[in-house]
């Protein structure tokens, strides 16, 4: 297996650079297809302005999506075309409200999708709901991207968070191409629970199932030293020198991420290697 159909969701020509020369390099790795959507977003809540200055303004916001969704498009279309990648890019315009529909429907139909990273100076109110839309709508994998980081076109050495959750185990699963092409692959393990049937082993099925295809594994049990499981696997990936970090995102609800913070959220903020997620 594969990644063939490889796409990156675009709405802002300051972070599109390395998300575009990441994408670049998988379709060089996996001979795949880059595809690029690029969005001008609509940001008009028409139920706030005063009686008859909503078309006016809708006119304008609309003009102004339609600017910057050209503006990317010229980008990616410039970027792509040096390449020497089978690629494809469009634009197109969408309200904040219904930005997910769009993206979903394209990730529905792609292999893995290359996002830069949602939170950060800059970034605007689209990003988080791009990420979301991707998993949660389209079902697909994301790769997200750390600002101005050299691009991946395989991973030396792959680091997997492991809490034996229903998510972590699919991320893996669709993470494969990536494993088994990896020289070495970290099953990072923090405070294993003490009773249950893995309490002797932990990790040692997940090591067993990914030797079978190939993979080789070593297994990191760490202690919770510090607060955030988060920051134990950002410091753990800096220590072994991984170049991907595999993991099951948004455990808990969205809403409950959002207000109270959780692992996922915490990652993207703080990750500095491309972090691979599924849902």
């Amino acid at each position: 297996m594969a990644y063939k159909s490889l796409l990156t969701v675009l709405t802002d020509p300051e972070q599109s650079k390395t998300a575009l020369d990441q994408l670049v390099a998988l379709a060089e790795s996996q001979d795949g297809h880059a595809e690029a959507l690029c969005l001008g977003v609509d940001r008009s809540q028409t139920g706030y302005y005063y009686a008859g200055a909503n078309a006016l303004i809708l006119q304008e916001t609309l003009n102004r999506a339609n600017a910057e969704a050209e503006e990317v498009l010229t980008l990616a279309k410039d970027h792509l075309s040096k390449s020497g990648v089978r690629w494809s890019a469009e634009s197109g315009v969408a309200q904040i409200a219904d930005l997910g529909r769009h993206v979903a429907y394209r990730a529905r139909f792609s292999d893995l999708v290359v996002l830069p990273r949602p939170y950060g100076e800059g970034r605007g109110a689209e990003a988080e709901p791009i990420v979301e839309a991707a998993m949660f709508e389209g079902h697909a994998p994301v790769l997200v991207v750390p600002d101005n980081r050299a691009p991946m076109k395989l991973p030396r050495t792959a680091m997997i968070g492991w809490n034996e959750s229903v998510e972590a185990m699919r991320a893996i699963r669709l993470a494969m191409p990536f494993l088994k092409a990896a020289e070495l692959v970290r099953i990072v393990v923090i405070d294993p629970p003490q009773h249950g049937p893995d309490r002797s082993d932990p990790g040692g099925l997940l090591s067993q199932m990914l030797s079978r295809h190939g993979v080789k594994v070593e297994i990191d049990v760490l202690s919770k030293t510090m607060t955030r499981v988060s920051d134990i696997l950002n410091r753990h990936a800096a220590d072994t020198d991984a170049d991907l970090i595999v993991m099951g995102a948004y455990g808990h609800s969205r809403f409950r991420e959002a207000i109270l913070g959780g692992a996922t959220r915490n990652m993207l903020e703080k990750a500095s290697v491309p972090i691979f997620m599924a849902h």
